[in-house]
């Protein structure tokens, strides 16, 4: 489980994310998370999450937000709040790192999630946005239905394909989940003093 202090990094986003209150404290109820964007542009992709509530907190940079339909950009201190399913993604829409803090609740499911995901990208098996292969994808997103719902390809067309390509990929050796990245080890912990001050704002 993530713990205070875990250091991930997605080499292909340059996504960084320090670990500030861990699924170990909370027994998977709570993830919050410093979030660094360091790559312009680079962000989440457009999604929705079934049953988790995440608020977020701009502590630096400029971070782009699409909210439902809604496209804004949010300065530091701005916080927003997005329940579950609601469409949206962020990215980092300036010329320097943008950081931002995610209150995630519930997050045990999501924290297997994001391991997978980070671990795809570092072993190399995403495209140049962090993404895996339509099989790859076909077989996560069944994995984590409950957890969260990707918009492209449409809703429709992932309820009509995705059931077809899942057993497809399970046959080419694509898991919905991988233990190895499951348990992957951070990139390396630090101390929080000052992370946990900001924790106590937020």
């Amino acid at each position: 489980m993530f713990r205070k202090g875990d250091v991930f990094d997605n080499p292909v986003t340059g996504e960084r994310a320090i670990i500030l209150l861990g699924t170990r404290e909370t027994r998977g109820e709570r993830l919050v998370v410093e979030l660094e964007l360091r790559g312009a542009g680079f962000g989440s992709a457009l999604h929705s999450h079934p049953s988790i509530h995440e608020r977020m907190k701009v502590v630096g940079g400029r971070v782009g937000i699409i909210i439902h339909d809604a496209i804004s950009i949010a300065e530091p201190g701005k916080m927003i709040e997005i329940g579950p399913g609601v469409p949206h993604r962020f990215w980092n829409a300036g010329i320097v790192a943008a950081k931002l803090m995610l209150d995630i609740r519930p997050a045990k499911r999501f924290e297997a999630f994001i391991r997978n995901m980070i671990g795809l990208a570092q072993d190399g098996k995403t495209d140049p946005m962090g993404m895996p292969n339509l099989l790859q994808l076909s077989a996560i997103a069944t994995e984590f239905d409950d957890v969260i719902r990707f918009l492209s390809p449409p809703r429709l067309v992932q309820s009509i394909l995705f059931p077809i390509l899942a057993p497809i990929a399970g046959i080419r050796g694509y898991k919905g989940s991988y233990s190895e990245y499951v348990f992957r080890s951070p990139l390396k912990r630090v101390q929080q003093e000052a992370e946990i001050r900001l924790l106590e704002q937020f």
